[in-house]
């Protein structure tokens, strides 16, 4: 069986790269996403099968899944679609936002994971194993003002991501966490500042980020290892950033003499 992999959220960013990622190394790829055009054209970077697909749509993931057993089946998946709506506190946070975070960040993922699971089991059976890797964030694992919603709902996904490694435990699908910190890409940030430009690059303001290149070398690495390895969670920062709270900006410099 080929080395087939879907992977959600595949039309721009992190999702993108490691659409490109995994074929430069020879896998074959489904990439999933909402919008169409940008699809048809990674499909044409790299053959791609691409699939339109929200994933907040329960019917939309089903035919997702159907189509995937029918084109050829598949031994990997990349739980990467998401996103961050508005970071105002607690207290005014407006809840459309945080059901907008928690349908994709949390409910997607699982709706597509369940409805992929068959295939991947199928997968399995051929391939010797199949892997799963859920794309969270250090939100997921450290709270911070403003922070609201979405760190809520990466707590989520991390946890979701535990107990399915629980329950798969015995059998040959690992579940992997992938957790980057401070990260740019064109769309991210924009998003969650509601189209503010201006404001979407002070946090990248003389400090050098992620780029979405450097977090699917990662990821791909990941599915990489021996089946036997399972890295369950990765946690990725620039050098710069020790923690959602410390990113030093300007030159990094030796200390002392």
């Amino acid at each position: 069986m080929e080395r087939r992999v879907v992977v959600t959220g595949a039309s721009s960013g992190i999702g993108a790269a490691t659409v490109r990622r995994f074929a430069e190394l020879g896998w074959k790829t489904v990439a999933v996403a909402r919008r169409v055009d940008r699809l048809e054209a990674l499909a044409a970077e790299t053959g791609a099968h691409v699939v339109a697909c929200d994933v907040t749509d329960e019917a939309q993931v089903e035919r997702l899944a159907a189509e995937v057993a029918a084109t050829g089946g598949a031994i990997g998946l990349v739980n990467n679609a998401g996103g961050a709506w508005g970071t105002e506190s607690v207290e005014h946070a407006a809840n459309d936002d945080w059901r907008r975070m928690f349908e994709v960040n949390v409910i997607g993922l699982r709706s597509v994971t369940a409805a992929l699971l068959p295939v991947l089991r199928e997968g399995a059976r051929q391939h010797g194993w199949a892997s799963i890797l859920n794309l969270t964030s250090t939100a997921g694992h450290a709270a911070y003002p403003g922070g609201g919603g979405y760190n809520a709902a990466k707590y989520a996904a991390h946890a979701v991501t535990n107990v399915l490694r629980l329950e798969l435990g015995g059998e040959p699908i690992r579940v992997m966490e992938l957790a980057p910190g401070l990260v740019h890409t064109e769309e991210f940030t924009l998003n969650r500042l509601r189209g503010d430009a201006e404001a979407a690059r002070r946090p990248y303001a003389d400090v050098v980020p992620l780029q979405a290149e450097d977090v699917a070398r990662v990821l791909v690495g990941a599915f990489e290892q021996p089946p036997h390895v399972n890295q369950d969670l990765i946690v990725l920062r620039p050098v710069a950033q020790t923690s959602v709270f410390h990113t030093h900006r300007g030159d990094l410099a030796v200390k002392g003499e």
